[in-house]
């Protein structure tokens, strides 16, 4: 995160929806209702000017994202599952008995704001960094904001997700949740990764689950990001928004055991990965 400066992998992750949104076949993927509503939240927030959303949704755009899926062959597409993968998460959660659903590092994503209404006896919560969240609070008061969202500006960095929730009058410590961490966890060291896991059990009752995707690690030990893992990496650096952490998939289980949870491969769907990410589910 550049200090003081909105999230950039949050607003590329969002033009990035955008632009699927008008890739043949890429509807059949998207969460219905999250391109329109990422368009809208772009605008009301300030985050995008008209003519970049309008940039955005040309079908000269796709041929640009695809042009550069060579450095992460299929990460372009992967951004569509990998939101259609924390949704389904999220429903399947609620389905099960789950009342609350707290979404890390959220971004500009456009769940909370589309399901609330849907789910209206489900809390929804969302936390991210003050540069970030703060410009997607003005654009959540444009919109119309549900009675049970609560958006939440902290630097976790600087506060225990416990103390953040402990104090908020809507967050219920011992009851069924539904957590999302989407494209957060190589962002943060191990120490914080594997600390925060620790957090969400003290926070979430029994039959809770963790939603979240990872970097593999690769031979060298370092977050794998295929065939340009190097250049990759450095281009995250000097962008200000380095990967820390990655694990090895057969590693995953020893890793959430440590930090109270058990990794739920069932769960996952048809696929694990998609481009460079792995998604997993833990369960409590």
């Amino acid at each position: 995160m550049r200090k003081g400066k909105p999230s950039r992998t949050a607003y590329k992750v969002a033009l990035n929806l955008v632009t699927l949104g008008v890739k043949p076949g890429m509807d059949k993927v998207l969460p219905p209702g999250i391109v329109e509503a990422t368009e809208r939240m772009l605008l009301a927030s300030g985050a995008a000017t008209e003519r970049v959303v309008r940039w955005s949704r040309s079908p000269r755009t796709v041929a640009v994202y695809e042009c550069f899926d060579w450095m992460l062959p299929g990460q372009f597409e992967a951004f569509a599952h990998r939101k259609a993968f924390c949704e389904c998460q999220v429903r399947k959660g609620i389905a099960a008995g789950a009342t609350q659903v707290l979404v890390l590092g959220a971004g500009y994503d456009t769940m909370g704001w589309r399901l609330a209404p849907e789910f209206p006896d489900v809390e929804f919560v969302e936390i991210d960094h003050p540069s970030t969240a703060n410009l997607k609070a003005k654009g959540v008061e444009v919109m119309g904001k549900p009675g049970n969202l609560t958006l939440i500006s902290v630097d976790l960095g600087e506060r225990k997700l416990v103390d953040v929730l402990k104090s908020n009058e809507v967050w219920g410590q011992t009851k069924q949740t539904v957590v999302v961490a989407e494209g957060l966890l190589m962002y943060l060291s191990a120490e914080a990764v594997k600390e925060l896991f620790h957090q969400c059990s003290a926070i979430t009752g029994a039959g809770s689950r963790v939603a979240f995707t990872y970097v593999p690690t690769g031979e060298d030990g370092r977050p794998d990001a295929g065939r340009w893992t190097r250049l990759m990496l450095w281009f995250l650096k000097v962008g200000g928004e380095p990967w820390l952490w990655s694990t090895r998939p057969e590693e995953l289980s020893a890793f959430l055991e440590e930090a109270g949870w058990t990794s739920a491969p069932d769960l996952l769907g048809p696929t694990a990965k998609h481009s460079v990410e792995m998604f997993g589910v833990a369960m409590r």
